[in-house]
Protein backbone atom coordinates (compact mmCIF):
# COMPACT_ATOMS: atom_id res chain seq x y z
CA UNK A 1 0.00 0.00 0.00
CA UNK A 2 1.40 3.42 -0.92
CA UNK A 3 2.25 5.97 1.72
CA UNK A 4 3.52 3.48 4.31
CA UNK A 5 6.53 4.40 6.40
CA UNK A 6 8.15 0.99 6.01
CA UNK A 7 7.83 -1.36 3.04
CA UNK A 8 6.13 -4.68 3.64
CA UNK A 9 8.57 -7.55 3.60
CA UNK A 10 8.53 -11.24 2.83
CA UNK A 11 7.22 -13.46 5.62
CA UNK A 12 7.65 -17.17 6.32
CA UNK A 13 4.79 -17.81 8.77
CA UNK A 14 5.24 -21.61 8.83
CA UNK A 15 7.55 -24.22 7.29
CA UNK A 16 6.76 -24.30 3.57
CA UNK A 17 4.51 -21.23 3.74
CA UNK A 18 5.69 -17.97 2.14
CA UNK A 19 4.01 -14.57 1.87
CA UNK A 20 5.33 -12.17 -0.77
CA UNK A 21 3.59 -8.78 -0.41
CA UNK A 22 2.76 -6.74 -3.53
CA UNK A 23 3.91 -9.57 -5.80
CA UNK A 24 1.51 -8.59 -8.57
CA UNK A 25 1.94 -5.18 -10.15
CA UNK A 26 -1.03 -2.82 -10.40
CA UNK A 27 -1.30 -3.57 -14.12
CA UNK A 28 -1.25 -7.33 -13.49
CA UNK A 29 -3.97 -6.96 -10.88
CA UNK A 30 -6.24 -5.02 -13.24
CA UNK A 31 -5.69 -7.57 -16.00
CA UNK A 32 -6.49 -10.47 -13.67
CA UNK A 33 -9.69 -8.81 -12.45
CA UNK A 34 -10.85 -8.39 -16.06
CA UNK A 35 -9.94 -12.01 -16.80
CA UNK A 36 -11.83 -13.23 -13.73
CA UNK A 37 -14.94 -11.46 -15.00
CA UNK A 38 -14.68 -13.43 -18.25
CA UNK A 39 -14.22 -16.71 -16.36
CA UNK A 40 -17.23 -15.92 -14.17
CA UNK A 41 -19.68 -15.71 -17.07
CA UNK A 42 -21.92 -18.70 -17.87
CA UNK A 43 -21.87 -21.41 -18.99
CA UNK A 44 -19.95 -23.07 -16.12
CA UNK A 45 -19.81 -19.65 -14.52
CA UNK A 46 -19.58 -18.44 -10.95
CA UNK A 47 -21.98 -20.17 -8.58
CA UNK A 48 -22.83 -20.46 -4.90
CA UNK A 49 -21.79 -23.72 -3.23
CA UNK A 50 -24.17 -25.66 -1.00
CA UNK A 51 -22.49 -27.92 1.55
CA UNK A 52 -23.70 -31.47 2.32
CA UNK A 53 -24.97 -30.15 5.66
CA UNK A 54 -27.27 -27.77 3.82
CA UNK A 55 -25.19 -24.72 4.65
CA UNK A 56 -24.48 -22.20 1.91
CA UNK A 57 -20.98 -20.79 1.49
CA UNK A 58 -20.82 -16.99 1.60
CA UNK A 59 -18.29 -16.86 -1.24
CA UNK A 60 -19.14 -17.47 -4.89
CA UNK A 61 -16.82 -19.66 -6.96
CA UNK A 62 -15.88 -20.44 -10.53
CA UNK A 63 -13.53 -23.34 -11.28
CA UNK A 64 -11.02 -23.86 -14.08
CA UNK A 65 -9.54 -27.16 -15.28
CA UNK A 66 -11.47 -29.27 -12.78
CA UNK A 67 -14.71 -28.39 -11.04
CA UNK A 68 -14.49 -28.54 -7.25
CA UNK A 69 -17.60 -29.49 -5.30
CA UNK A 70 -17.97 -30.71 -1.69
CA UNK A 71 -15.89 -32.81 -1.59
CA UNK A 72 -14.30 -33.84 -4.86
CA UNK A 73 -13.55 -32.90 -8.45
CA UNK A 74 -15.49 -33.40 -11.67
CA UNK A 75 -15.19 -32.38 -15.31
CA UNK A 76 -18.64 -30.81 -15.30
CA UNK A 77 -20.39 -28.41 -12.94
CA UNK A 78 -22.22 -31.21 -11.16
CA UNK A 79 -23.75 -28.89 -8.55
CA UNK A 80 -24.62 -26.15 -11.02
CA UNK A 81 -25.60 -25.94 -14.69
CA UNK A 82 -23.98 -29.28 -15.56
CA UNK A 83 -21.80 -27.73 -18.26
CA UNK A 84 -18.16 -28.75 -18.88
CA UNK A 85 -15.74 -26.86 -16.69
CA UNK A 86 -13.73 -24.10 -18.33
CA UNK A 87 -10.18 -25.12 -19.34
CA UNK A 88 -7.21 -24.33 -17.12
CA UNK A 89 -5.43 -21.33 -18.71
CA UNK A 90 -1.79 -21.47 -19.76
CA UNK A 91 -1.26 -17.99 -18.32
CA UNK A 92 -2.19 -19.24 -14.85
CA UNK A 93 0.19 -22.17 -15.21
CA UNK A 94 3.03 -19.79 -16.08
CA UNK A 95 2.11 -17.42 -13.26
CA UNK A 96 1.93 -20.22 -10.68
CA UNK A 97 5.33 -21.58 -11.68
CA UNK A 98 6.83 -18.11 -11.37
CA UNK A 99 5.20 -17.82 -7.96
CA UNK A 100 6.90 -20.98 -6.71
CA UNK A 101 10.26 -19.88 -8.09
CA UNK A 102 10.00 -16.49 -6.37
CA UNK A 103 8.72 -17.95 -3.11
CA UNK A 104 11.17 -20.82 -2.68
CA UNK A 105 14.19 -19.68 -4.67
CA UNK A 106 17.12 -22.06 -4.33
CA UNK A 107 15.06 -24.19 -1.94
CA UNK A 108 12.54 -25.08 -4.63
CA UNK A 109 13.97 -28.56 -5.03
CA UNK A 110 13.43 -29.30 -1.35
CA UNK A 111 9.65 -28.74 -1.43
CA UNK A 112 7.48 -31.73 -2.33
CA UNK A 113 5.84 -31.32 -5.72
CA UNK A 114 7.50 -27.98 -6.47
CA UNK A 115 10.02 -29.19 -9.09
CA UNK A 116 8.13 -29.91 -12.29
CA UNK A 117 5.00 -28.23 -10.92
CA UNK A 118 2.03 -28.98 -13.22
CA UNK A 119 -0.99 -27.05 -11.90
CA UNK A 120 -4.24 -28.03 -13.59
CA UNK A 121 -7.01 -26.58 -11.42
CA UNK A 122 -7.92 -23.14 -10.13
CA UNK A 123 -10.69 -21.92 -7.84
CA UNK A 124 -11.64 -18.26 -8.17
CA UNK A 125 -13.53 -17.16 -5.06
CA UNK A 126 -15.37 -13.86 -4.81
CA UNK A 127 -15.84 -12.51 -1.29
CA UNK A 128 -18.62 -9.90 -1.18
CA UNK A 129 -18.73 -7.66 1.87
CA UNK A 130 -19.28 -9.80 4.97
CA UNK A 131 -18.14 -13.07 3.42
CA UNK A 132 -15.70 -15.39 5.15
CA UNK A 133 -14.23 -18.87 4.80
CA UNK A 134 -14.16 -21.33 7.68
CA UNK A 135 -11.02 -23.24 8.55
CA UNK A 136 -10.55 -26.17 6.19
CA UNK A 137 -7.87 -28.21 4.45
CA UNK A 138 -7.40 -28.55 0.68
CA UNK A 139 -7.27 -32.34 0.60
CA UNK A 140 -9.26 -33.41 -2.46
CA UNK A 141 -6.04 -33.43 -4.49
CA UNK A 142 -4.08 -36.65 -4.94
CA UNK A 143 -0.69 -35.00 -4.77
CA UNK A 144 1.08 -32.84 -2.19
CA UNK A 145 2.26 -30.12 -4.61
CA UNK A 146 2.07 -26.58 -3.19
CA UNK A 147 -0.97 -24.31 -3.34
CA UNK A 148 -0.55 -20.87 -4.92
CA UNK A 149 -2.93 -18.15 -3.68
CA UNK A 150 -3.31 -14.68 -5.23
CA UNK A 151 -5.31 -11.87 -3.62
CA UNK A 152 -7.14 -9.08 -5.45
CA UNK A 153 -9.31 -6.30 -4.08
CA UNK A 154 -10.21 -5.84 -0.43
CA UNK A 155 -7.75 -6.82 2.29
CA UNK A 156 -8.44 -10.10 4.08
CA UNK A 157 -7.49 -11.44 7.49
CA UNK A 158 -6.23 -14.91 6.60
CA UNK A 159 -5.77 -17.56 9.29
CA UNK A 160 -3.07 -20.20 8.71
CA UNK A 161 -3.46 -23.01 11.20
CA UNK A 162 -1.78 -26.34 11.86
CA UNK A 163 -2.17 -29.70 10.12
CA UNK A 164 -3.88 -31.55 12.99
CA UNK A 165 -6.82 -29.49 14.22
CA UNK A 166 -8.89 -26.37 13.58
CA UNK A 167 -7.83 -25.02 16.98
CA UNK A 168 -4.64 -23.20 17.90
CA UNK A 169 -1.82 -22.78 17.11
CA UNK A 170 -2.49 -20.54 14.15
CA UNK A 171 -1.05 -17.39 12.57
CA UNK A 172 -3.16 -14.52 11.25
CA UNK A 173 -1.89 -12.81 8.12
CA UNK A 174 -3.07 -9.65 6.39
CA UNK A 175 -3.46 -10.36 2.68
CA UNK A 176 -3.76 -7.28 0.51
CA UNK A 177 -4.42 -6.88 -3.18
CA UNK A 178 -1.44 -8.15 -5.17
CA UNK A 179 -0.10 -10.38 -2.39
CA UNK A 180 1.12 -13.90 -3.09
CA UNK A 181 0.78 -16.68 -0.53
CA UNK A 182 2.27 -20.11 -1.20
CA UNK A 183 1.89 -23.05 1.15
CA UNK A 184 3.56 -26.37 0.51
CA UNK A 185 5.85 -28.87 2.19
CA UNK A 186 4.92 -29.30 5.89
CA UNK A 187 2.17 -26.65 5.54
CA UNK A 188 0.49 -28.10 2.44
CA UNK A 189 -2.40 -29.65 4.37
CA UNK A 190 -2.67 -27.05 7.12
CA UNK A 191 -6.09 -25.77 8.11
CA UNK A 192 -6.68 -22.27 6.79
CA UNK A 193 -9.48 -19.80 6.19
CA UNK A 194 -10.53 -16.17 5.92
CA UNK A 195 -11.73 -14.64 9.19
CA UNK A 196 -13.02 -11.46 7.56
CA UNK A 197 -12.43 -8.96 4.79
CA UNK A 198 -12.06 -5.20 5.20
CA UNK A 199 -14.59 -3.48 2.91
CA UNK A 200 -13.42 -0.46 1.00
CA UNK A 201 -9.70 -1.25 1.19
CA UNK A 202 -9.35 -2.11 -2.52
CA UNK A 203 -7.80 0.34 -4.97
CA UNK A 204 -10.76 1.98 -6.76
CA UNK A 205 -8.81 1.62 -10.02
CA UNK A 206 -9.49 -2.13 -9.89
CA UNK A 207 -13.22 -1.53 -10.29
CA UNK A 208 -13.83 -4.42 -7.90
CA UNK A 209 -16.29 -4.62 -5.02
CA UNK A 210 -15.11 -7.13 -2.41
CA UNK A 211 -12.23 -9.54 -2.76
CA UNK A 212 -11.13 -12.08 -5.35
CA UNK A 213 -8.89 -14.99 -4.44
CA UNK A 214 -7.34 -17.17 -7.13
CA UNK A 215 -6.14 -20.50 -5.74
CA UNK A 216 -4.04 -22.65 -8.07
CA UNK A 217 -3.41 -26.34 -7.38
CA UNK A 218 -2.13 -29.54 -8.95
CA UNK A 219 -4.85 -32.16 -8.67
CA UNK A 220 -2.90 -35.35 -9.39
CA UNK A 221 -5.96 -36.56 -11.31
CA UNK A 222 -5.83 -38.13 -14.76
Amino acid sequence: MSGELFPRERADPAPGAVLLPDWLSAAEQRELVDTCRAWARPPAGMRTTVLPTGGVMSVRTVCLGWHWYPYGYARTVVDGDGEPVKPFPDELRTLARRALADAYGEGLGDVAGAPGYEPDVALVNHYPHGARMGLHRDREERIDAPVVSLSLGDTALFRLGNTETRTRPWTDLELRSGDLLVFGGPSRFAYHGVVRTLPGTADPALGLVGRLNITVRQSGLD
